[in-house]
């Protein structure tokens, strides 16, 4: 099966290789790779499910890697503003990770997952579109570093009840810097870390997704899914036709702030973390490109 996979893949970036635009060439990438009887099947699925109401309107999916003293503030966070469970995949922690979720595993906010190895993240996504593709309307995939902040709203499941005809929503990144903070002191990420970059830097170009998992069958990268069918669109509600690199960021309706570095003793932890996506690690140059402090939060 695994051999079958890997060819299946390979084959995925030969043929999305021939396609020039780079958000078309995913979604035959993602589409390949998932394969066409797969893609065929949850179609047939999605037919027989259609009056199934899902239990959540809103879930979030996340995987994280020594992480544990960051849970509480952004669970909090993201419950008071609409999220109703939350979908962990712990990446081999050595941490407390385990036991600061235990109580939100008891009481069903969490469902923990264990999952080993190396460059998991768009496994862990995977796992989680196979397993709850009809428990939620909306599945928002985000890491643990990332709040995600309505502006014209009070909640996010307020802000989304307007894109309920589209399949997918990006929201654009507002990256968050150290502000000079060398070691870690107590206190939450938010409040810690008030200084941000501009925003229109071209990191903030950067989005990540909130999906309805039923037009969704897998994920290529952390940031893009492939649909089965419908359309993604940015937060204003126009059809996305272009990679998010090529579009200006968008923060008038909703952002991710997204704490990439936090102090420089942090980041050095998140360095020695490793990566989801990738094998290679974070290098220092990676903290003078994120640590961006331009301008200060007025909340």
């Amino acid at each position: 099966m695994k051999e079958k996979t890997n060819i299946r893949k390979f084959f995925a970036r030969v043929i999305s290789a021939l396609v020039p635009n780079k958000f078309l060439r995913h979604r035959v990438r993602g589409l390949i790779e998932f394969g066409l009887t797969r893609a065929a099947r949850i179609a047939r699925q999605n037919r027989t499910m259609r009056a199934i109401l899902p239990a959540h309107y809103l879930t979030v999916c996340a995987i994280a890697k020594n992480e544990g003293s960051y849970f509480s503030e952004w669970i909090e966070w993201h419950t008071n503003l609409g999220v109703e469970k939350f979908y962990i995949y712990d990446n081999e922690s050595m941490d407390a990770t385990r036991e600061i979720l235990q109580p939100h595993i008891d009481s069903g906010l969490v469902e923990y997952h264990f999952i080993a190895g190396k460059k998991k993240q768009t496994a862990a996504y995977d796992d989680c579109l196979a397993r709850h593709r009809y428990d939620s309307r909306w599945i928002a995939f985000i890491d643990i570093d990332e709040f995600i902040i309505p502006i014209k709203n009070k909640t996010i499941p307020e802000f989304l009840k307007d894109f309920e005809k589209f399949a997918a929503v990006e929201i654009n990144w507002l990256c968050y810097g150290s502000g000079g903070a060398k070691t870690r002191v107590p206190g939450k990420v938010m409040e810690r870390f008030r200084t941000h970059s501009h925003p229109d830097s071209d990191l903030n170009r950067h989005i990540k997704t909130i999906l309805n998992p039923r037009l969704a069958l897998n994920f290529i990268s952390s940031h893009h899914p492939t649909l089965l069918s419908g359309r993604t669109v940015d937060t204003s509600g126009h059809t996305v036709r272009q990679y998010f690199f090529k579009r200006p960021p968008l923060h008038d309706k909703i952002r991710i702030n997204h704490y990439a570095v936090k102090s420089y003793e942090e980041f050095l932890e998140k360095k020695k973390r490793g990566r989801g996506m990738s094998l290679n690690s974070r290098e220092l140059d990676y903290f003078d490109k994120f640590d961006r402090n331009e301008l200060t939060d007025d909340r």
